[in-house]
């Protein structure tokens, strides 16, 4: 029996086709025996975008210590974890790691809570969202093609762009949560031809679980090493419904609150999750044994439930659903939600976020009175702007494309 469960489970294949190779502007390879994702990869590897992430927050301040991950080392065990996943369900390896590489390129300085400072100040010219701002830079702001004097960004293969897409949809007014702006239309709507509806390609599903299952991770062993966790109080009554409540209010809106509840519970009763951290040898072995057996357990039980599912019915790339088991998915959100209580709302946190929004919306407001101060590209795109709402996000993707250090020497030249 289990012989034969192993033959359905390598049923699994990924085809790609010509179309699927296709480049939105025809290019001239140098060396014309590399294949289209192997030289999608190589691209986003060589991108100063993708250079930038270094010195870009993930969680923890770039400052706090030696130890925090950056937006770079975070998207590098993406890329990891989404390659090995992708290659066990039957994608191409290089495309999967490819839009993993790509995930968090167009994040502003200071995570997360940067992209919500630029979102509230581009509310007026259609907002902003990482997700988008990623679509942007791979399809026009990277310089690597130009076409009819219109930079065409890396100009990827429509597969890469399409597995790179977390959120294919516009800004609807409402939604904080979307993948392009109205002005890169033209090249979305390329990207999802004779496509229907708002369903994730079948590898851009794997790159947004393997960026749930990094981030929950290791945030998670970050806020241990930099002892703003201490895992023994996991194993106490006192902050466990507040763990629950942020769960379900924030991360798992649609599993019955039993499943959550047990989520926790089946954490701490594996015999590697940590218990007590002082920072010794053995503690650091531990803490970092801990994160590969979690790694390991979430993508083995996705890829099971995935093959399982797909020995009894049929597999289309573009219709396939990655299968993420419900126990699984509880557990992942359960220790976003321990991050989230620890880490982003610990004392003092709100105050340095606000600082940062600050820091953000004084360097836009600045650029805004002095254009000038804009980088040469930036300040390009500003003269050739047709209309106030083109300039205005030249200036936003100038101020997207900093890292935290020169957003903080713009805010201190601007404002002092």
């Amino acid at each position: 029996m289990i012989e034969m469960k192993e033959i359905l489970f390598n049923k699994i294949e990924v085809e790609y086709t010509d179309f699927d190779y296709e480049r939105f502007v025809e290019d001239n390879p140098i060396n014309k025996k590399r294949k289209p994702f192997i030289r999608d990869r190589a691209r986003v590897l060589h991108s100063s975008s993708l250079r930038k992430l270094a010195a870009k927050t993930q969680v923890l301040a770039l400052d706090s210590s030696d130890f925090p991950r950056t937006r770079l080392t975070h998207t590098l065990e993406v890329a990891q974890i989404g390659r090995e996943l992708g290659e066990e369900l039957g994608c191409n390896p290089d495309l999967v790691e490819t839009a993993c590489l790509t995930h968090d390129l167009g994040h502003p300085p200071f995570g997360h809570n940067g992209e919500e400072a630029l979102h509230k100040v581009s509310l007026d010219i259609g907002g902003f969202e990482g997700n988008a701002q990623t679509f942007r830079l791979l399809t026009r702001l990277e310089s690597k093609n130009i076409s009819q004097g219109i930079s065409r960004g890396l100009n990827l293969t429509r597969a890469t762009l399409d597995a790179s897409t977390k959120y294919p949809w516009n800004f609807d007014g409402i939604n904080s949560k979307f993948g392009f702006y109205e002005e890169d239309r033209e090249v979305f709507e390329w990207v999802r031809k004779n496509r229907t509806g708002q369903e994730k390609i079948f590898e851009a599903q794997i790159m947004d679980i393997a960026d749930d299952i990094a981030y929950s991770v290791h945030d998670i062993e970050d806020a241990i090493n930099a002892y703003l966790l201490d895992p023994s109080v996991l194993f106490t009554t006192a902050e466990v419904e507040e763990i629950l409540r942020l769960t379900k209010a924030d991360y798992a809106t649609d599993l019955d609150v039993d499943v959550i509840s047990e989520a926790l519970p089946s954490l701490l009763n594996e015999t590697w999750w940590v218990r007590k951290f002082e920072g010794n040898q053995n503690d650091l072995a531990l803490l970092k044994n801990m994160t590969s057996h979690l790694i390991g357990k979430f993508t083995s039980e996705i890829e099971n439930e995935t093959k399982t599912y797909y020995s009894k019915n049929e597999f289309h790339r573009e219709k396939a659903k990655l299968q993420v088991p419900i126990k699984t998915r509880a557990k992942i959100a359960v220790m976003k939600s321990i991050v989230k209580l620890f880490v982003l709302q610990r004392k003092g946190a709100a105050e340095h976020y606000a600082l940062e929004q600050e820091i953000l919306m004084e360097v836009v407001a600045g650029l805004e009175k002095n254009p000038n101060k804009l980088d040469p590209q930036f300040k390009e795109q500003y003269g050739v702007a047709k209309n106030d709402k083109d300039a205005k996000r030249a200036i936003i993707d100038q101020v997207a494309s900093l890292t935290d250090a020169s957003a903080r020497r713009l805010a201190k030249e601007f404002v002092g």
